[in-house]
C-alpha cells in the first residue's frame, strides 16, 4: 500500500498532463522560416524514401543485400521524421505549443529507438560494402539472405532495446511541476534538464550508450573503409574503381552527416547542452539528413535510375 502511494505521489509530481515545447517561440520570424524549411524537408523525405522502398521492393534487379539495407534505412527515416514532423509543423503555427504526456513519451521513445537503430544499420551497410568490394567472389555466399535478415533484426532490436532503457530511466525522474521543454520535440538530453533531482546516473548511462551506439559502429565503419580503400586502389579497371568509389562515397557522406550531428548531441553532458545550437543540430539530423539520404544514394546510381525509368514507362503504358 505504501509503495503504491509513493508511486502515485511520484507520478503526480512528474506528470503534468501536457508539456510546452518552447522551440523558438520568442522569435516568430525564425519560427516561420523553420516551418517552411521543415515542411520542404519533410515532403521531400516522404517522396524520396517512399520511392526507394517501392523500387527496391518491386524491381527484381534491386533484390540485393545493398538495396535490402537501403530499403530498411528509407523505412526507418520515414518513421523517424513522421514521428516528429506533423506535431512540430502544427506547433509552429499554434500560440500555445503543447504536446500531451503520451505523445511526448512516444516522441522520446520512438526517436531515440530509430536513431539508435540507424547507428547499427549504417555499420551493417558498411560491412556489406566491405564484402562487395573486398570479397567479390564470395559476396553472395557471405551476404546470404538469412544473414541479411539477422543483421537487420539485430539493428532494430538493439535500437529499440536501448531506447526502452533510456526512456524508462528518464521518465522516472521527478519534474516537480516543470513542463516547459526547451526544444522542438521531446528528446532525452532536453528532457533531463527538466528534472529536479540528480541526473548524474542518467547522464552516465546515456553517455555509455552513446559510446556503444555511436563510437563503436563508427570505428567499425572506419576500419571497413580502410580495407575498402586498399582494395579499390588495387582494382586495375578504371570503370571498376569508379563504380566502387561512387557506391562507397555515397555511404560515407551519409555516415558523416548522421554521426557528426548525433555525436555532438549525445556525447556531451545535458547540463552543457547549448540551448540554440542543440536545437538546430537536432533539426538537421532529423530532417536535412533524412531528406538528403535518398538523393545521396541515388544521384549517381545507374541501377536506381534504370529502375525508376522502367517504373515510369510501365505506368505510362497502363
Amino acid at each position: 500500500m505504501k509503495y503504491s502511494e509513493a508511486l502515485w505521489e511520484h507520478f503526480n509530481v512528474s506528470y503534468q498532463g501536457e508539456f510546452i515545447l518552447l522551440g523558438v517561440a520568442d522569435r516568430p520570424r525564425l519560427e516561420m522560416l523553420l516551418f517552411a524549411v521543415v515542411l520542404i524537408c519533410y515532403t521531400m523525405t516522404l517522396l524520396g524514401n517512399t520511392t526507394i522502398i517501392v523500387l527496391s521492393w518491386t524491381d527484381p534487379n534491386l533484390h540485393t543485400p545493398m538495396y535490402f539495407f537501403l530499403g530498411n534505412l528509407s523505412f526507418l527515416d520515414l518513421c523517424f521524421t513522421t514521428s516528429l514532423g506533423p506535431q512540430m509543423l502544427v506547433n509552429f503555427w499554434r500560440t500555445r505549443k503543447t504536446i500531451t504526456y503520451a505523445a511526448c513519451v512516444g516522441q522520446l521513445y520512438i526517436s531515440l529507438a530509430l536513431g539508435s537503430t540507424e547507428c547499427i544499420l549504417l555499420a551493417v551497410m558498411a560491412y556489406d560494402r566491405y564484402a562487395a568490394v573486398c570479397q567479390p567472389l564470395r559476396y553472395t555466399a557471405i551476404m546470404s539472405q538469412s544473414l541479411c535478415f539477422k543483421m537487420a533484426a539485430v539493428s532494430w532490436v538493439s535500437g529499440f532495446g536501448n531506447s526502452l532503457v533510456q526512456s524508462v530511466m528518464t521518465l522516472k525522474l521527478p519534474l516537480c511541476g516543470q513542463n516547459k521543454v526547451d526544444h522542438f520535440f521531446c528528446e532525452v538530453p532536453a528532457f533531463l534538464k527538466l528534472a529536479c533531482a540528480d541526473t548524474s546516473v542518467n547522464e552516465a548511462v546515456l553517455f555509455s550508450a552513446s559510446v556503444i551506439f555511436l563510437l563503436v559502429p563508427l570505428s567499425l565503419i572506419i576500419v571497413s573503409y580502410g580495407y575498402i580503400t586498399v582494395a579499390v586502389v588495387r582494382i586495375r579497371s578504371a570503370e571498376g574503381r569508379r563504380k566502387a568509389f561512387n557506391t562507397c562515397v555515397s555511404h560515407l557522406i551519409v555516415v558523416s552527416l548522421f554521426y557528426g550531428t548525433a555525436i555532438f548531441s549525445y556525447l556531451q553532458s545535458p547540463s552543457n547542452y547549448s540551448r540554440d545550437r542543440g536545437k538546430m543540430i537536432s533539426l538537421f539530423y532529423t530532417y536535412v539528413t533524412t531528406m538528403l539520404n535518398p538523393l545521396i544514394y541515388t544521384l549517381r546510381n545507374k541501377e536506381v535510375h534504370r529502375a525508376l525509368r522502367k517504373a515510369i514507362n510501365r505506368n505510362a503504358t497502363i
